[in-house]
């Protein structure tokens, strides 16, 4: 056995253990970031709010990466990636105990700052892990290693709904009629708040795990990487002029925020599309899961086809054009079968977030926790982009709506994949 053939093993050796560790990370924040499907159905009935005031879940959610990834890659600058990672779980558990708490109280606002508190921790969290997991290996295998992660992210995607759905929205639609029936507005009100308090405990047995997911993090084996020697420039000249030299980097970032976008259109706004055929809650409440089992067959198709017998670039245009496809199927059909296609678009999705943020801080050196922290933050897209849907909705067909905010998203990330994640970069 040569030397290189026995550092090749050992490397691949090392990286079991980070990865493995990294994966669980992956799984948390996978089932609390798919939570957020049918916690729009429960906000809407436990505060009796309308469409538009339930996306507020995604919104706060999502907004929290904008705002706080650049603050979150100054944290880890000072912690290292590893605390880094230990505190944002600290983060997510302080949120929710918030959520958990004033949900059940039944003040809707504060519930939403919980929300925006456990998306604070997720950001330092995603803005550590991401980077760590992209450098872990060589860049250009780096989508098939966030293809496991992904495969961690959305088992737990595709549990969180039944999960959500067993403990606290079972028997949703007698529910429903027992609140539209009741005698007095003292009978409903008490109906809402025995509702509301079925989310209490498991908000705060989600915030103990978290904690001790913290203290093992922390005191895990799992190395320090470094961005800069990991990920280094292909140009120095680059490196000299600042982010702003990158633009594959900012037409990732807009790249990101779109995919962003329509992963939680497919995923957390299905349950209020199928709704808008008359479909009932007890059945949509699942439908999220449906995407994420889509979408974690998209992953396996990933593992098994990058880099193999396709490229991370080559795949993500791939993946664009079955976004317009299953887009327009959903438009063309009705009822459970549109339905199909929406939830369809997981297997489409699933390969962008781990294509598109390799590409994206590939050669950023020095700059790899700035860039990371950029595409952190393009994340707000979930929060935008469902919003216009839910807004656009009450003065246009739904299905057309969710037509013409997607079909453009997906036509810019094939962009990106085909010719964009090379703008601005020299030959190799």
């Amino acid at each position: 056995m040569s030397a290189t053939t026995l550092a090749a093993g050992e490397s691949r050796s090392s990286s079991v253990v980070p990865m493995l560790i990294i994966g669980v990370l992956f799984f948390i924040f996978g089932f609390v970031t798919w939570l957020n499907g049918p916690l729009i159905t429960f906000v809407k009935l436990a505060f009796n709010v309308d469409d538009v005031s339930a996306f507020f879940v995604p919104l706060v959610f999502y907004f929290s990466y904008f705002f706080l990834a650049i603050p979150a890659s100054s944290v880890l600058r000072r912690t290292g990636m590893k605390k880094g990672m230990g505190l944002g779980l600290f983060v997510m558990a302080i949120g929710a105990v918030l959520f958990g708490q004033f949900v059940s109280m039944r003040i809707f606002y504060p519930a939403l700052v919980g929300l925006f508190v456990i998306g604070a921790g997720l950001a330092l969290l995603q803005t550590a892990s991401n980077p760590y997991i992209s450098i872990l290996g060589p860049i250009d295998s780096a989508a098939q290693r966030i293809a496991f992660m992904g495969i961690c992210n959305k088992v737990a995607g595709a549990l969180a709904p039944f999960v959500f759905g067993a403990l606290v929205l079972s028997g949703i639609d007698t529910f429903d009629q027992q609140v539209k029936a009741a005698p007095t507005p003292e009978a409903k009100e008490a109906l809402l708040n025995a509702f509301a308090a079925k989310i209490h405990m498991p908000y705060m047995i989600m915030a103990g795990l978290l904690v001790v997911l913290a203290i093992w993090v922390i005191r895990s084996p799992l190395p320090e990487i470094k961005a800069a020697g990991a990920n280094a420039e292909t140009d120095i000249g680059h490196a000299k002029g600042g982010i702003f030299s990158f633009p594959h980097l900012w037409l990732g970032v807009l790249c990101l925020f779109l995919y962003v976008g329509v992963e939680v259109m497919a995923g957390d706004a299905i349950g209020t599309y199928g709704q808008g055929f008359g479909l009932p809650l007890d059945e949509t409440k699942h439908f999220t899961s449906y995407t994420l089992i889509a979408m974690l067959a998209g992953y396996l198709a990933g593992l098994v086809l990058i880099p193999r017998f396709i490229s991370q670039q080559s795949y993500l245009a791939v993946s664009a054009v079955l976004g317009v496809l299953f887009t327009l199927g959903a438009y063309v059909t009705t009822g459970h079968t549109s339905v199909g296609f929406v939830a369809a678009l997981g297997f489409a999705n699933a390969m962008m977030w781990p294509a598109i943020f390799p590409l994206a801080i590939h050669g950023l050196g020095r700059l790899t926790e700035r860039g990371s922290a950029l595409l952190i933050m393009a994340i707000a897209g979930g929060a935008l982009v469902p919003q216009l849907f839910v807004h656009l909705k009450q003065h246009f067909n739904f299905q057309l709506v969710f037509m013409a905010l997607m079909v453009p998203c997906y036509l810019y990330i094939l962009y990106y994949g085909v010719r964009g994640h090379r703008v601005g970069q020299h030959a190799r």
